[in-house]
């Protein structure tokens, strides 16, 4: 049942996102939001990857107690929204969903805030990163965002679950001194903005146990100017310390020649470009750094449901 409703599902993503019209894109973003909910509500949704619905990002947590799917919606080259949805892992199969909805436009200040589900920075999310402290689970999220025809975003957004099991996005978790780069401290999130197609790199080093981004410098000598901006071959990160991401000024001691495809010394992080030959998106490139991720949690999933499925089989035959 959910392979027929995928055969729909990933004929209105593509849509969604390549259809040249605004208005047709829009309504293809509508049809697709309801039928992927009614899709979701399949018992037993959870374990489903939907792997050919191509254009909508999915990432698990890794300890496969959520996922959460976001896409994005283009009305002109300088108006871009992302879409999005955590779905929760239920015992019972059922669906427990929170929407996301992206009220970035609303605020000039998108960092100084904790904020809900519903008024929500977007961002399509390629990666997530689990620390725990004094027992505590905070999931780091890994962003992308087009945001206009000249800057390109790139978030770090800490995911926390409150008292009531709802999402939390944001905290005073990111530590660090004060630059014309870096938003104000304390921000609740982090943002890296960059000169469109740049190519800045922000991602999770599992051998460093490092967050590592491109450290940036402008074209022009204005550093307020986002569309300046572009990596120097210097990296900084971030390393997770008594509960916090603390800032690392520089990660590596020689520059990294970022025309070669190669890194040096094995370990400089690079990612193949997010956009085609044709400028559109490339949201499977985009997902392919939580493959891995994702492929343990669906396999956690699927072996579980075959053992709950089991059970009631034993169950019903002893009865």
């Amino acid at each position: 049942m959910l392979s027929d409703m995928e055969d729909s599902l990933k004929m209105h993503a593509l849509n969604m996102i390549f259809q040249e019209s605004p208005n047709v894109r829009l309504s293809e973003d509508s049809i697709f939001t309801r039928q992927f909910v009614r899709a979701l509500r399949t018992p037993f949704s959870f374990s489903y990857p939907f792997d050919s619905v191509i254009t909508v990002s999915k990432v698990y947590a890794p300890d496969s107690s959520f996922r959460i799917f976001t896409w994005e919606y283009q009305k002109d080259e300088n108006y871009f929204r992302q879409r999005g949805a955590i779905q929760i892992k239920t015992a019972d199969g059922s669906l427990k969903l929170f929407p996301l909805f992206d009220m970035s436009e609303f605020t000039s200040r998108p960092v100084d805030s904790m904020r809900t589900n519903q008024n929500w920075i977007g961002a399509i999310y390629y990666n997530i990163v689990q620390k725990d402290f004094n027992g505590k689970k905070y999931y780091t999220l890994f962003g992308f965002d087009d945001y206009s025809s000249s800057v390109t975003r790139k978030w770090l957004e800490v995911l926390t679950f409150n008292q009531n099991n709802e999402p939390v996005f944001g905290g005073k978790i990111f530590s660090y001194k004060a630059d014309s780069l870096k938003p104000e401290a304390p921000a609740y999130r982090f943002l890296l903005q960059f000169k469109k197609d740049g190519r800045a790199r922000m991602i999770y080093d599992r051998e460093m146990d490092m967050i590592v981004f491109d450290h940036l410098v402008s074209e022009s000598n204005n550093l307020s100017d986002a569309s300046t901006l572009v990596p120097d071959g210097d990296y900084e990160g971030f390393q997770w310390k008594n509960g916090q991401w603390v800032h690392v000024e520089k990660i590596f001691n020689q520059k990294i020649d970022i025309s070669k495809s190669d890194p040096l010394l094995g370990n400089a992080p690079l990612e193949d470009p997010l956009r085609d030959k044709d400028g559109k998106l490339n949201e499977e490139k985009l997902m392919q750094q939580s493959l891995k991720n994702m492929k343990d949690a669906e396999e956690k999933a699927k072996a579980e449901k075959a053992k709950a499925e089991a059970a009631k089989k034993k169950k019903k035959g002893n009865g």
